[in-house]
């Protein structure tokens, strides 16, 4: 794995001291009570001997770039300007955001509504390693990380967590303080295989090992009792089916509306001279979804206001889909699980698990946004935070300083 280097183009203020390490690590698709089926010895120890949220509401839609973004900035979608997996912006003609795309994906326009903690890390003279985390392979704002690698799905779990580790075993005046693990084959399995699929089960084993092995690491490294670590996911899952497919080209023909996105959260635009009958027909009552104007949104979603977000959007029913006949004709396979359904299903439910020097033992929080989790991580690294959408005060009881 080719391991990259960047520079800030601003120059950095020195940390006085060394800071205790905050290794950042995201489970993508873990959803909560995956932690309940006993599968997982290595990341229940770590809740059990540390923080754990009852379980953590994802933003707003339960997506995976969207909820990543939302992780390292502290704002929501809406703010943070990544409000969907895929997603077009008038202001970058040519170019549509996907997760396939590279050239977006690298490209720092998408990215600089918000400011990564990686950037204000570095800004007060900290060192960072991120291992894959969403928005790390552009220039945000001028700067990548110091330490960072271009996504390689195939890169195995352990791969990375010796990448981690080499990062780590650097001299303390290079090492990063900031670091990120991005493990995202639960995710792929769920939606491949369904979240109640004996394949989900082996692979929420090998995951677990993965980060056996990262632990085994840091007591190797006599880091075991000076590294603090939060574990998240960014989403739940859904078991989906073939029999569970709103079909949108039975209702909008594709003469009066272009589709951003289809799955779950479907964005829609109404093509010149037919916005009143693309409204008539979307905004009508359906059987197995719903759909609004954007500005018309629930406020608990806390979602619409971006110029990036479509004038239409359509949500699916828990355990529905939507597409049309040609585009899910076009799928390699069928997705048995699938996330981006409203934020406040159960089974969007994302996990929180917190352990370190300066951390509780045995404590559980209630459930709170993951937007939360952004003012914590500034205040483990001893940075003032970006302005955010988070409240501190919903997880200090994480501290151990708080209960002094």
């Amino acid at each position: 794995m080719a391991m990259l280097v960047a520079c800030s183009t601003s120059m950095p203020r020195q940390a006085s001291a060394p800071r205790t390490p905050l290794l950042l690590i995201s489970i993508d698709g873990f959803r909560a009570d995956y932690l309940d089926r006993g599968l997982t010895p290595t990341l229940k120890a770590l809740a059990e001997n540390g923080v754990r949220a009852e379980y953590m509401r994802p933003s707003f839609p339960s997506l995976t770039f969207p909820n990543h973004y939302t992780l390292i900035t502290g704002l929501r979608p809406d703010r943070n300007g990544i409000v969907a997996n895929t997603m077009e912006d008038d202001r970058i003609p040519g170019q549509k955001f996907t997760s396939w795309n590279r050239d977006a994906i690298q490209n720092a326009r998408w990215w600089s509504e918000g400011t990564p903690l990686w950037t204000t890390a570095q800004n007060n003279g900290l060192h960072s390693g991120i291992m894959f985390w969403p928005g790390s392979e552009a220039p945000v704002h001028g700067s990548y990380p110091e330490f960072w690698s271009s996504y390689d799905k195939k890169l195995a779990g352990v791969s990375r967590v010796d990448a981690v580790l080499e990062w780590l075993d650097l001299p303390i005046e290079k090492r990063p303080t900031l670091l990120t693990l991005y493990l995202d084959t639960v995710d792929g399995v769920g939606h491949r295989h369904g979240p109640d699929s004996d394949e989900l089960d082996a692979e929420l084993r090998i995951v677990d090992a993965t980060l056996r092995r990262l632990l085994d690491g840091l007591v190797e490294r006599g880091l075991d009792q000076s590294l603090n670590i939060v574990v998240v996911s960014d989403h739940g899952m859904v078991s989906t089916s073939p029999d569970r497919v709103v079909y949108l080209d039975d209702l909008l023909p594709e003469s009066m509306a272009h589709v951003v996105s289809f799955g779950v959260l479907t964005g829609i635009v109404p093509k010149r001279g037919h916005r009143r009958e693309a409204e008539a027909a979307l905004l009508a009552d359906h059987a197995h979804m719903r759909c609004w104007r954007k500005a018309e949104l629930p406020a608990r979603f806390h979602y619409g206001k971006n110029r990036r977000v479509p004038p239409l959007l359509c949500l699916a029913n828990h355990g529905w889909v939507i597409f049309d006949r040609a585009t899910l004709a076009g799928k390699s396979h069928f997705s048995y699980g699938e996330h981006g359904y409203d934020n406040d299903d159960p089974d969007m439910r994302a996990i929180f698990i917190a352990h370190g020097p300066a951390l509780r033992k045995n404590v559980v929080l209630p459930p709170f946004d993951n937007v939360d989790v952004y003012p914590l991580l500034a205040h483990l690294l001893g940075i003032r935070p970006e302005p955010n959408d988070g409240n501190f005060d919903e997880v200090r009881e994480a501290l151990i300083e708080s209960t002094r």
